[in-house]
């Protein structure tokens, strides 16, 4: 009998792993450290599994002992102010949606020159059943003037970001008075954890993941716009730091895949043996806009995939394909295409602050008996 506990690594061809200097800045791996993203392997999952599902956390998590004393306030440009307990707020009407949220950041190390931030490659994106009321119910029992300009949504993390600040992001009030933008106490039929929110957070489906505010305590309208510096300060699309910048809005079109057969656990190499391999994976894209075709290449030659059913307007699409592996080493790739027509580039997509890469995911597998 073959001890397979004794095969040879057929990666381990550079000698080992010897210590360098400049592979990574230790502020980087502090930040990797207190946030996480999704395994692969668990894009299986229709919904992710909550205690999978990615988190990027600006400040420190608040604690809040109870959600019983837990309120949230509307104020400014309203008619009627308002103080809710999180027991007002249940008992208005109630919703659940399958959304797939992504971090704006999602992609920056495979940037060259990246900016120094959180070093996501593929692993910042996740799908739950988020629970909760409408925004435009609570907004319009306020009563927005006619003056009304941005509707701010703050948070009770703070700190520093260039400058001290609670974490704050708004809305057009036209997009606030939407039917799917949740005030969201519920993550996949459980109350929130602590580090997703709880008790109560915001969940915008199609936008990068800096929309849905966590630990949310106040909504304000204003008559102005809001010019936090989450909404102004960061999170815009930007060439050079003179650039003005455009905000980042809807998440880009995008795909990945499970990493077939068996992995190098250092490099993530991937030992695949000859023959049929079925490859699967999730697709997705911004603004409730349908996926409508994924691609599934071997060495730059692509071939079309099979997509499964649509689960949910603002949901990642499952999709899969038969791959005929022959001898050799290989890059499979994969790519997605919305009704829109846009496509995933071939390669990165150059952005100052690293927002918004939506450049094709790469494996690098080995095929062998």
């Amino acid at each position: 009998m073959t001890d397979r506990g004794n095969w040879v690594s057929p990666f381990d061809i550079e000698g080992g792993r010897p210590n360098q200097d400049g592979d990574f800045l230790r502020e980087e791996v502090r930040l990797a450290n207190r946030n996480s993203g999704i395994l692969l392997e668990a894009l299986r999952h229709d919904v992710t599994p909550t205690g999978l599902h990615y988190l990027l956390n600006h400040f420190d998590v608040p604690y809040v002992p109870s959600a019983a004393d837990w309120t949230l306030s509307i104020t400014g440009r309203v008619r009627q102010p308002l103080k809710l307990s999180l027991a007002e707020l249940k008992a208005l009407p109630e919703k659940t949606l399958r959304v797939t949220l992504e971090c704006a950041g999602n992609g920056r190390a495979n940037i060259g020159l990246r900016r120094q931030s959180m070093p996501w490659m593929y692993e910042a994106v996740g799908t739950s059943e988020w629970t909760g009321t409408p925004l435009r119910a609570v907004l319009e029992r306020a009563g927005l003037e006619p003056d009304a300009i941005d509707v701010v949504f703050l948070g009770i993390d703070r700190g520093f970001d260039k400058v001290f600040h609670e974490y704050g992001r708004s809305l057009a009030p036209q997009l606030a008075l939407s039917d799917d933008v949740l005030l969201v106490w519920g993550m996949n039929g459980a109350p929130l954890l602590p580090q997703h929110g709880f008790p109560l957070r915001l969940i915008v489906p199609g936008w990068y993941g800096m929309a849905s505010v966590k630990w949310l305590d106040r909504i304000e309208v204003l008559d102005r716009p809001y010019e936090g510096q989450q909404q102004v300060g960061t999170y815009m699309y930007r060439e050079s730091a003179d650039d003005p910048g455009v905000p980042v809005t809807h998440m880009r079109v995008k795909s990945l895949m499970v990493p077939p057969g068996i992995p190098d656990w250092y490099t993530r190499h991937r030992l695949v043996p000859p023959g049929p391999v079925t490859v699967f994976g999730r697709a997705w894209t911004g603004n409730g806009v349908p996926i409508t075709r994924v691609e599934f290449g071997v060495d730059g030659v692509w071939q079309d995939a099979t997509l499964a059913l649509v689960d949910g307007r603002y949901a990642w699409r499952g999709w899969q394909a038969t791959w005929n592996a022959t001898d050799g080493e290989h890059e499979i790739t994969c790519r997605a295409t919305d009704e829109n027509g846009d496509t995933q580039p071939l390669e990165e997509r150059w952005d100052r602050s690293g927002f918004g890469n939506n450049m094709i995911h790469k494996v690098r597998v080995t095929v062998r008996a």
